[in-house]
């Protein structure tokens, strides 16, 4: 499972669960293909958040109309220095989006051509750190919330541009919600990680004090037990 904050239309499988207490996810396919019935909603989307193994790498593809708009939200949640390295390539193979080693980012895009759309997330520039990563892929123009709202002439009335107001500060809270569970969750993993690390230094600090007092016990006791040389030979 993913955050919640947006319209789950099709998870991608593939990838071990995300963060602790999530459902696990289903066994994938060779080729990870998000959910088809993505391209026929004029607005949709999907959550996930993943492990990204140390020297890895793993895409998801998504098969798009040709005038579509979509955005791609991803953030690193736990691991090494909280970076990634994404990109987005479109069914030509082009690339039409690329960041190396960062942290969060967002990409808007609209599409040119029809076909698979693929986005990657890679970790290959680490050798030890196990990422994982959210992200949030939002599919198509929201929908008008009234029905001939697109084909109006006159002016909305008072009500209707409150409904409007309401929606559109709905939708903020929405993100905010997400931004900061994402947020809650890197600086649980943060802080987690230096408690393992203070408690290791604690062990250390300590196994370190008991080594240096007996040195010193055993020290000084060899002071008072010297052995002194003898009177010498039996005399005459």
């Amino acid at each position: 499972g993913g955050m919640p904050g947006g319209t789950r239309a099709g998870m991608p499988g593939g990838m071990p669960g995300g963060m602790p207490g999530r459902m696990p996810l289903p066994v994938p396919l060779p080729v990870l293909v998000l959910a088809l019935v993505l391209g026929a909603l004029r607005a949709g989307g999907t959550e996930l958040t993943f492990e990204l193994p140390d020297s890895d790498k793993q895409c998801f593809h998504q098969e798009l109309e040709r005038g579509l708009k979509f955005t791609l939200d991803y953030q690193v949640i736990s691991g090494g220095h909280y970076d990634v390295d994404c990109y987005v390539q479109d069914p030509n193979g082009r690339t039409i989006y690329k960041e190396t080693k960062k942290q969060y980012d967002s990409f808007p895009h609209r599409t040119e051509v029809k076909g698979i759309y693929t986005f990657c997330f890679s970790n290959e520039f680490s050798t030890f750190s196990h990422k994982t990563v959210y992200f949030d892929f939002q599919v198509g123009d929201e929908p008008p919330i009234l029905p001939d709202m697109s084909n109006r002439v006159t002016a909305l009335t008072q009500m209707e541009s409150a409904c409007v107001t309401i929606h559109e500060a709905l939708n903020t809270v929405i993100d905010s919600q997400t931004h900061y569970r994402l947020r809650e969750a890197q600086d649980r993993s943060r802080a987690e990680d230096l408690n393992v690390r203070v408690s290791y230094w604690s062990v250390g600090e300590t196994l370190i004090l008991f080594v240096v007092s007996i040195g010193q016990v055993m020290l000084l006791k060899s002071f008072f037990t010297e052995k002194r040389p003898g009177s010498g030979g039996a005399g005459t």
